[in-house]
């Protein structure tokens, strides 16, 4: 595995993985959170109910497959060997189900060690989730446009799948650990922060989730077929019968009676993004997300007669380190088109600094969630933001106290990390640069000097009042600016992936255009929907990753009878 910049909070693509091993030196836990193209020359027929769908050709025709070199038969097949489909597998071999799990890649994807589990065995007594609040709060965030019924599957089934698994970890060397938030409130206004948040010590360190699900899988007898790349799914009316797959063999054809897209989101596909995600690309500098998911799963889905969320539902980190001048969005055009950030991610981004738009203004509460910031900043010129920060930053961080993954940048202050180490990466590209006077920086950053340093002289009087009078920051999340060194940054989102998929129903059958179940197809994790809508509910800390594992692990269970 490739594992990049370990020791330092800007990142490369992979180096996210590396983030978890070192915050396994610090103080461990805390840390959060990331097949065949068609051409497009086709249309399918719009879904009346699916506006996301209609007037657009990222779609394209079905694929018509003529040349069948094996015939498989299964009862279950799943597509796909991320955390949805890994968990899928592992249960379908502990219930002796007879299964086929296809993956298009030459290993099993990579898992975030971080996920999220309501009420487990490892809940402190006195942190337990008020399940009907925590329900309601992520309808909240979805503004309605989910399905409670699937939400509730996560909140009441989450707690069984992480005491499924963590024998299995322990037994590889890795301990399962609970994660808490800070007591205290953030935003600027009363989030509800339930404790959810489990990771397996230390995190992102090999063995990893899928691999100990791997061995398990292929000890119980089965295998992974790798280099099987899906072209579609056997369908006939509303009735699903399998998939077919291009294979070194020739194509090959698996019938099932049920089958699993497990096949996660759309962000690696830049046609479907600038189709279903203008919002994101207007607020995205940088990218973190698995090169491999292209949406493929899910436009196979909508050819079998499926239907996908109306509104996009992206999650994107406020962490996307630019060069001054640099502005949100693809670079290039069509399937070429790239984001133009260098950086993966630089975890500072998301600390609560002051941030200004290239008029040298602050134009929002910087303790926002990630994506909200970015959201925000989307409405600025360019869609960036430049944050500062001075020779005080590690005292500013630690009592910032943040959640999730920025997180990291609390434990590495805390184990005694200078700043200038914790941002290495975007120090030695030149994209965060260092002045030793407030004017010098903000002509490094190409901002307006006058106005920038009046704005830095109303925030050091808002921190010595300590009351945010511009956007009401909590106070003890304001900074001031007065010790050299100086630090800025320009930043924009990066994105991770998409969240909104197939809709389905709370057993993750897929839902046709008529409203009712395809008969014999499910999906899990991203490439399904019905659960976020619009953004991705930060404060809800591993909801996403624990949705998926949960999702995977209820489809095998119940098409074994395992479920009440």
């Amino acid at each position: 595995m490739d594992i990049t910049n370990e020791k330092r909070g800007g990142l490369t693509r992979r180096g996210f993985i590396g983030l978890g091993a070192l915050a396994a030196a610090g103080s461990m836990v805390g840390l959060a959170g990331c097949a065949p193209q068609n051409d497009g020359s086709g249309q399918a027929d719009a879904a009346p109910n699916d506006n996301a769908q209609a007037g657009t050709d990222w779609l394209g025709a079905e694929p018509e497959v003529t040349d069948i070199a094996r015939t498989e038969e299964t009862d279950f097949l799943i597509i796909g060997a991320g955390t949805a489909g890994m968990c899928a597998a592992g249960t379908a071999a502990d219930l002796d189900l007879d299964f086929i799990l296809c993956e298009k890649n030459d290993s099993v994807q990579e898992t975030r060690e971080y996920l999220g589990a309501v009420n487990t065995m490892y809940t402190p007594e006195g942190a337990e989730v008020d399940k009907a609040k925590l329900l309601n709060e992520l309808t909240r965030y979805a503004s309605g446009k989910c399905d409670q019924e699937v939400i509730k599957v996560w909140i009441d089934e989450s707690a069984e799948m992480i005491e499924w698994f963590a024998p299995m970890m322990e037994a590889a060397g890795k301990q399962t650990v609970f994660d808490t938030p800070p007591a205290h409130p953030s935003g600027g206004t009363d989030y509800y922060m339930p404790y959810l948040q489990h990771v397996y010590l230390p995190p992102y360190t090999p063995p990893m989730r899928n691999d100990v699900l791997a061995e398990h899988i292929e000890g119980l007898g089965h295998e992974i077929r790798y280099k099987h790349e899906l072209v579609k799914l056997v369908h006939d009316g509303a009735k699903v019968t399998g998939a077919i797959f291009s294979t070194s063999d020739g194509n090959v054809q698996i019938n099932a009676k049920d089958t699993l897209l497990a096949t996660g989101g759309y962000p690696a596909n830049p046609v479907m993004m600038s189709a279903l995600q203008p919002a994101a690309l207007e607020c995205c500098t940088a990218s973190s997300y698995a090169p491999n998911n292209d949406g493929y799963g899910l436009k196979a889905g909508l050819w079998a007669g499926g239907v996908k969320d109306a509104d996009p539902a992206p999650m994107i980190f406020d962490r996307g380190a630019v060069e001054p001048g640099v502005d949100c969005g693809y670079v290039g055009e069509g399937e070429k088109a790239m984001l133009p950030g260098t950086i993966f991610q630089e975890n500072i981004g998301s600390q609560p600094f002051m941030k200004v738009n290239r008029n040298g203004k602050r134009f929002v509460n910087e303790s926002m969630p990630y994506d909200f910031m970015c959201f925000a900043a989307s409405y600025q010129p360019g869609g960036v933001w430049c944050q500062v920060f001075d020779g005080n930053a590690s005292d500013d961080i630690l009592r910032f106290s943040t959640v999730g993954c920025s997180a990291f940048a609390n434990q590495m202050m805390a184990a005694g990390m200078p700043i200038d180490e914790f941002c290495a990466v975007a120090l030695e590209q030149g994209v965060m640069v260092k002045a030793d006077t407030l004017e010098e920086l903000a002509e490094k950053m190409q901002l307006p000097k006058e106005e920038f340093l009046a704005q830095v002289d109303e925030y050091n009087e808002m921190f010595d009042n300590q009351e945010d009078t511009q956007f009401g920051k909590e106070a003890y999340r304001l900074s001031a600016l007065r010790t050299p060194p100086f630090y800025g940054c320009w930043f924009g989102g990066s994105l991770l992936t998409t969240l909104d998929g197939l809709r389905i129903n709370k057993d993750c059958q897929v839902i046709g255009k008529d409203g009712g179940v395809i008969e014999g197809l499910y999906a899990a994790g991203d490439v399904s929907g019905s659960f976020f809508s619009g953004n991705y509910p930060e404060y809800i800390v591993g909801c996403a990753s624990g949705r998926t594992s949960t999702q995977g692990r209820h489809v095998a269970r119940l098409l074994a009878g395992d479920l009440a």
